[in-house]
Parts: C-alpha cells; structure tokens; sequence
C-alpha cells in the first residue's frame, strides 16, 4: 500500500495553534508523525541579557498569555529563592488565587475548544459563555482580562478588598453552576464520546517514560502534580491530583473538566485562609551568583524555570521548559493507528501551546 506524506500545519482551518507536524498515512491510517519545532520562535530568553531582572517578569508574562499568571509566579520565585527573599503569606494566597483564576479560563477556553474540534458548535458557545465570567474577574482585580500583571519580585501589586472577594465567591458560584450543567454533555454525551474514546491512547508506562505533563499525564492514570510540592501558599491548601486512568481523549477531557471545579475550590479556600499583611517585602540589590531551579503547574502541566545569577542587574541565563514541550513525544505516541480525520482531535487533546514551547 501506498504511503502518502501530508504536511499538517503549521497554518489550520479548526486548531488555534501552528503545530507543525508531517503525517505518513496509508489509506486514511496514521503510520507516523514527525514534528517541526521553531516556527514562531520569538527569541525571549535571551532578553534576559539586556533587560534587567525586574523587567524581565513583563517578559515572562509574554511567553504565553493564557497562562502568564503562572509564568510570572514561576519566575518570581525562583529570584525570590535565589536572593532570599520572604514573601508574605498574603502575597502568596493572592497569587494563588489569580493562578487558579487563570487555570479556571484556561480549561474553559480548552473544553470550548475541544467541541468545536469534533463540530460541537453550541457546546463551544457554552464554555466560552461561562468562561466570560472569569474573564471579569481578572478585568474588574487586576486591569486586565489576560496578562494581569500582578506579580512583582517579593510579593504582589495589587490586592483584593472584602466588597470584591464577596464579588468574586458570588460569580465562581455562578460559574461552578453553569459548567455542572454542561457535565452530562461534555462527559456523556454520544457524538463527544464517539470521537474521543479509546482515540489517541497513551498508556500509563508510555506517559510516564515519555515524559508527559499535566492532564496529558494525569489522564493516563499518573498522580503527579507540582502543586503539592507545596509551593507558594498551596501547602495551606486541601486537595488530591485529579486522575483518570483510560488515557485516551476522553479521560484528558475529564481530566481538565474536573480540575476546571477543582480550580474554583481553590480559590474559595484561599480566600477563606487569606490573613491581613503585607503586599510584599522589599528587594535590595541585584540576584548574586548562583543558580536555582524552580517549578510550578500551569493549566498544561509542569513548567520549569532555570535561573543564573551573576551579581549584576540581567540574569547570566533564563531557561523555561514549558509543558507543551514535554508533551510533544507523548503526542507523536498517540499518533500511529489513528484515522487522518481524529488527527486534529488528538493534537488538542494535549492542550498545546507552540507560543509557549517556541518562545
């Protein structure tokens, strides 16, 4: 049988990201899928050598934006370790609660998504309705629908008042509603069950060995979450990994669906711990000499950030391992025996992001 090579991407008519990958199909059957990294390629850690270290969480914000939240929390504590800084505790819980905000419109915006992928176009409507919610949350808190630039090294610039924390408990209620009464759709219904179930299998070993991240790990049966590390203030906080065990499209679409509830749990024991103090402690001098290696979970999975002090005001090195990197050879796993037609099914069911890996 003939073996015919399409190129997929990095330009689509249904996916929101340039992935770019070239497929050997035989008779509408994947055989293999090769990836092509680099097309958007913005060169953002390198400015690390000419914009000082304070600037350089304005950079961070930039690696992706759904989830720059958690890029700049990422990034803060690792110079907040590198030059022993304490964070109050109620700079902590804020950033918590924008992080679980940003997890919360982030799967939102996926599962919407994801529906549209298989032609649900009322469910796509539906999340995105919802997700509109959350979105004014981060507009009326911070400024800013997306990029809500909060984080500063040593703490937090904005805080929240007793009027909108009541705001905001009152719209996660209203939001926690409404995406229940999408669950018998989005988990049971016939046409998303069709399309995602026992498609784009990825088995607990291959997960493991291959070194997927986040709900693409956690959908195939694996407990692993950098929250309970018990970074920032998530140690004062009570939760278990969602996991599902079949690993298929299905199971990653739980996956995200449960944590979406999860995220708003979150915030409402955050905000019940959240204590009177500080914003942030102050910052003197520069990052010294050193190196540290500091990690969080982003809606996609483990992010990890390597920083390198030298004494001076830039950084000697940045380097980020986004997840979406991690879950590329989980993705190429998936791949071999799948029909041409689920192709785009299964590239969004990792959820990726070519802003954030390509930077």
């Amino acid at each position: 049988m003939a073996t015919t090579v399409i190129p997929f991407g990095p330009q689509h008519p249904v996916l929101p990201e340039p992935v770019h990958l070239t497929l050997k199909v035989e008779d509408e059957i994947v055989k293999e899928a090769i990836p092509a990294l680099g097309y958007v390629h913005r060169g953002l850690e390198k400015l690390a050598d000419i914009r000082d270290y304070h600037q350089m969480i304005t950079v961070c914000e930039r690696v992706c934006g759904i989830c720059s939240m958690i890029h700049a929390v990422c990034y803060s504590q690792g110079l907040e370790e590198l030059m022993g800084i304490e964070v109050p505790k109620r700079a902590e819980l804020l950033r918590v609660i924008w992080s679980e905000l940003h997890r919360t419109h982030s799967h939102l915006l996926w599962l919407g998504l994801f529906a549209d992928a298989f032609g649900f176009e009322s469910l796509f409507m539906q999340f995105w309705k919802v997700r509109e919610r959350i979105m004014d949350i981060n507009e009326a808190t911070t400024g800013s629908r997306v990029i809500v630039s909060v984080n500063v090294i040593g703490g937090v610039r904005a805080d929240l008042s007793q009027e909108q924390i009541r705001w905001i408990l009152s719209e996660i209620d209203i939001v926690e509603k409404e995406v229940r009464a999408l669950q018998d759709t989005i988990m049971n219904d016939y046409t998303v069950k069709a399309r995602t179930c026992g498609v784009g299998v990825l088995t607990k070993e291959q997960a493991y060995e291959l070194g997927a991240a986040g709900p693409t790990l956690r959908g195939s049966g694996v407990a692993q979450d950098m929250r309970m590390l018990g970074y920032g203030g998530y140690a004062e906080l009570d939760f278990e990994p969602i996991v599902e065990t079949d690993g298929d499209c299905w199971a990653r679409s739980t996956v995200r669906f449960r944590e979406t509830l999860q995220a708003l749990d979150l915030v409402r024991q955050a905000v019940a711990k959240l204590p009177e103090g500080e914003l942030r402690a102050k910052v003197k001098g520069n990052p010294p000499e050193g190196e540290v290696f500091t990690r969080v979970e982003q809606p996609r999975g483990e992010c990890v950030y390597y920083i390198r002090g030298n004494g001076t005001k830039h950084l000697d090195r940045l380097r980020i391992r986004t997840p979406t990197f991690a879950n590329i050879p989980p993705l190429l796993a998936m791949m071999p025996g799948c029909e041409l037609a689920d192709v785009p099914v299964i590239i969004l069911s990792i959820d990726p992001c070519i802003s954030c890996t390509e930077r």
